[in-house]
C-alpha cells in the first residue's frame, strides 16, 4: 500500500524503514536486511549521521538484484545549517554523493530552523549547537530563500519531490503564497499521545501527504533521556487490548492506527523479526471504536521539541 504524491504522481510506501539512531557499525547490514525484509521506504537524513553506510546496504541489496533503485523511495532532509541559498544544493549534492545514488525521491526540510553555516570538512553532522555543543547560533535565513533553493534540487534532479519536517499550519499556509513546486510531504512527530488532528485535516485538505515519526511515541526517547517519564504505548491496556483482539504485537496496532488514515510510518529495529512484523502492520483493520479509543490517548506530550535545547527555536509554541 502507498500514497500516491499529488504533483509527480509517484507511490510513496505507508510502511517505511526509519534510519534515526541506526548506528554506523550496524546501519549497511541494517538497510540490507530491512530491504531483504520487504522495505522499499528508506527514510534518511544528514542529521543521522549514517549515510554512507545506508548507501552502502543500498548498494549491496541491488547489486545482489533484490532490487532496483528504481523500485526503493529514498528520503533524506536538508538540516538547519545549510539553510542559506548558496548551501542548499552543494549539501543535497554531497548527501547523494554519500548515499551513492543518482536521485532523491524526497528531500525535506528537516526543520524550520535556520543555524550558522558549518562547513562540512570542519564537521558533518554539525548537529545543533557549537563544536563544543554549548551554544547554539541561530541564522537570519527566511524560509522563503531556502524553499526556493530546494525547486532548484527539482529542476535539475536532485530530488524527485520536497518536502517539509516539523511545519506548523500557519508557515505551511505562507509558504504555499509562494511557492513555485508545492510541498508534497509534511513529516511530523505523531502518536496516540500527540495526535496532532487539526494539522492532520489541514495538511490533507492542501494536498499533502503525512509520514508520522515516533510511532511509538515515548519508547524511541527512553535510551536518549528524553521520554518525560510518560508510560509507554507499547504496554498500554487501550493498545494492547486491540493487539489481543487482532492476534497482533502492540507496533503493529500502534502503525496501523496512523496507516489506516493513509499516514506513512518509518518505525525502525535491528530485530530481524520485529522488522517483519512492523511492516506487516496492514494486514488488518482496526474498528472505529479502537481509531477513537486510542486517539482519545491524546495528552499534546511533544517528544521533539528544539525548545527545550534553546527557547528561542520554539517553533511549536
Amino acid at each position: 500500500m502507498s500514497v500516491v504524491l499529488q504533483r509527480t504522481g509517484q507511490k510513496m510506501p505507508l510502511v517505511g524503514f526509519g534510519l534515526w539512531k541506526v548506528t554506523k557499525a550496524s546501519c549497511a547490514d541494517t538497510v540490507y536486511n530491512a530491504i531483504k525484509a520487504g522495505y522499499r521506504l528508506l527514510d534518511g537524513a544528514g542529521d543521522y549521521g549514517n549515510e554512507k553506510e545506508a548507501g552502502e546496504g543500498v548498494k549491496r541489496a541491488i547489486a545482489e538484484g533484490l532490487v532496483k533503485r528504481e523500485d526503493l523511495f529514498i528520503t533524506s532532509k536538508l538540516w538547519n545549517t545549510f539553510h542559506a541559498k548558496e548551501h542548499v544544493k552543494p549539501i543535497a549534492q554531497m548527501q547523494l554523493g554519500l548515499w551513492g545514488i543518482e536521485y532523491f525521491d524526497l528531500f525535506l526540510v528537516h526543520f524550520p530552523i535556520a543555524l550558522q553555516y558549518v562547513d562540512p570538512a570542519e564537521r558533518y553532522p554539525p548537529e545543533w549547537q557549537d563544536a563544543a555543543k554549548k551554544v547554539v547560533t541561530l541564522q537570519g535565513t527566511p524560509i522563503q530563500e531556502t524553499w526556493q533553493s530546494m525547486e532548484e534540487l527539482v529542476d535539475v534532479g536532485i530530488a524527485k519531490n520536497i518536502g517539509i519536517s516539523n511545519f506548523q499550519g500557519s508557515l505551511i499556509a505562507d509558504m504555499l503564497r509562494y511557492a513555485r513546486i508545492k510541498p508534497q510531504v509534511l513529516q511530523i512527530e505523531l502518536h496516540p499521545y500527540l495526535t496532532q488532528e487539526a494539522l492532520v485535516k489541514y495538511a490533507k485538505e492542501v494536498g499533502l501527504a503525512i509520514t508520522a515519526y515516533s510511532s511509538f511515541g515515548p519508547a524511541s526517547w527512553i535510551e536518549l533521556s528524553m521520554d518525560q517519564g510518560a508510560p509507554s504505548l507499547l504496554d498500554h491496556d487501550v493498545v494492547s487490548a486491540a493487539a489481543t483482539k487482532h492476534n497482533k504485537t502492540t507496533a503493529q496496532v500502534l502503525l496501523r492506527w496512523a496507516t489506516q488514515r493513509d499516514i506513512a510510518v518509518v518505525p525502525k529495529s535491528n530485530n530481524p523479526s520485529r522488522l517483519a512484523q512492523n511492516l506487516d502492520c496492514l494486514s488488518f483493520d482496526l474498528s472505529a471504536e479502537e481509531m477513537k479509543e486510542i486517539s482519545a490517548l491524546n495528552f499534546n506530550l511533544r517528544l521533539n521539541n528544539p525548545a527545550d535545547i534553546d527557547p528561542r527555536m520554539a517553533i511549536f509554541a
